[in-house]
């Protein structure tokens, strides 16, 4: 069955990430389709791909031969115009814990969500062999600073990551150091952070202080920090950071009104 991995970052030098992979296989006039999101464990050639869930799947009935033919070959050019990689070997299922399926993992957390201003315009500048390479270095560096700040990566979307901290100030001080190692590679970022309860249900993060997060996020202009007043209550009063206030704001989809502060300097 041809697979197709979804190119989200530098392929050769990273592991742990997430993606999304997509299957394709023709049996006569029928069309079998096999998708949904993956784990990429390893590099280079030890590279290995896991089903982070069980994929969805859908029979596709073409009548003939030759259409079921046409289909695959149109299926598999559009993926390949959007950012999809050939995928040679099998992908597995990942072996969890047997009850990690199940447990619902409730925690208390500063969310952190970075994600790169611009980044589509980027990368048709750059062309994608200069694209992956930045990204690569985009995502090493991010992981640098979310090591030294004891931050725990969750999930990476693309060209942005979700990631969490125990405390607040731990959290921006890792938001600030990520934009100080931006500006040597010429990316500009915004960051938004979080404090509230999340569920962690089958290795997924839900609640309603991730969608907050997001919204929060979305919000932050290039170069900026942007926090929520649930963060800033939960600063310690000896902590050296400067926060200015950016006004109430609403989030869509969200409720109520949100007053958001920005991180100075």
């Amino acid at each position: 069955m041809p697979k197709f991995l979804r190119i989200g970052v530098h392929q050769s030098n990273v592991s742990g990430y997430t993606s999304k992979a997509w299957c394709v296989r023709r049996v006569g006039s029928a069309i079998f389709l096999k998708w949904g999101a993956v784990e990429v464990q390893g590099t280079g050639a030890g590279r290995q791909v896991y089903w982070s869930r069980s994929p969805q799947e859908k029979t596709i009935r073409c009548r003939t031969a030759q259409r079921a033919q046409d289909y695959a070959k149109a299926a598999i050019a559009r993926r390949r115009s959007h950012r999809y990689e050939p995928l040679t070997g099998p992908i597995g299922l990942q072996r969890r814990p047997a009850m990690r399926s199940t447990e619902l993992k409730q925690a208390l957390a500063t969310i952190l969500i970075v994600d790169i201003v611009g980044s589509t315009a980027k990368a048709a500048k750059l062309g994608d062999a200069r694209w992956t390479k930045v990204i690569g270095h985009y995502y090493a560096a991010v992981r640098k600073e979310l090591k030294t700040c004891r931050g725990k990566e969750v999930v990476t979307t693309g060209d942005g990551v979700l990631a969490t901290f125990r405390k607040p100030d731990a959290g921006i001080a890792c938001a600030t150091a990520i934009q100080k190692a931006m500006r040597t590679l010429g990316l500009e970022i915004r960051v938004g952070l979080h404090a509230g309860e999340y569920t962690i249900s089958g290795g997924e993060m839900v609640g309603l202080a991730f969608h907050i997060c997001t919204r929060l996020a979305a919000k932050a202009r290039a170069g900026e920090v942007l926090v929520s007043s649930a963060v800033k209550e939960l600063m310690t009063t000896q902590t050296q950071i400067s926060l200015k206030d950016h006004g109430i704001h609403r989030l869509k989809g969200v409720p109520e009104r949100w007053r958001l502060y920005r991180v100075v300097g």
